[in-house]
């Protein structure tokens, strides 16, 4: 991991970002812990994250924002803060959701670490849940 290649949010990186728990629970429609560096599923991480660089997406679960089209489009090749979607097979159902940081640098939070952890994509395809790439979502406008 190469800190120096990710991009830098204006205020900097919190410092609780590096310890945030793997909540399920804590989805992007969840009041509860308050603040989602206080604990996030997937999803509330990787909205958080974008947030810290003034990039809203809506607070939708896996499948419907990868139906979603009016503020975020599918793009082939990822960029810095785009959304990578995994998943066991093609289905977003369930997808598990992770900032593309720096080139094969996902920043993700799921329950198999407990708090947000780096991996490459070969650390995904060893993974029955992760194994499949079912695609990258960018956001385009504040909801």
């Amino acid at each position: 991991m190469d800190l120096e290649s990710w991009p830098r949010p204006l205020d900097g990186w919190p410092e609780k970002v590096w310890s945030v728990p793997y909540s399920l629970l804590a989805s992007p429609t969840s009041d509860a812990p308050e603040s989602w560096l206080d604990g996030s599923n997937c999803q509330r991480f990787a909205y958080g994250v974008l947030r810290l660089f003034d990039l809203d997406c809506p607070p939708l679960r896996s499948s419907n924002l990868w139906e979603e089209e009016m503020y975020t489009g599918i793009v082939n090749r990822p960029e810095p803060l785009d959304l990578v979607f995994f998943g066991p097979g093609t289905d977003p159902f369930g997808a598990h959701i992770g900032v593309w940081m720096a080139p094969d640098e996902i920043f993700h939070l799921c329950s198999e670490v407990g708090v947000p952890a780096v991996w490459r994509m070969s650390e995904f395809a060893t993974r029955p849940r992760y194994k499949t790439v079912i695609g990258v979502k960018r956001i385009s406008e504040a909801p």
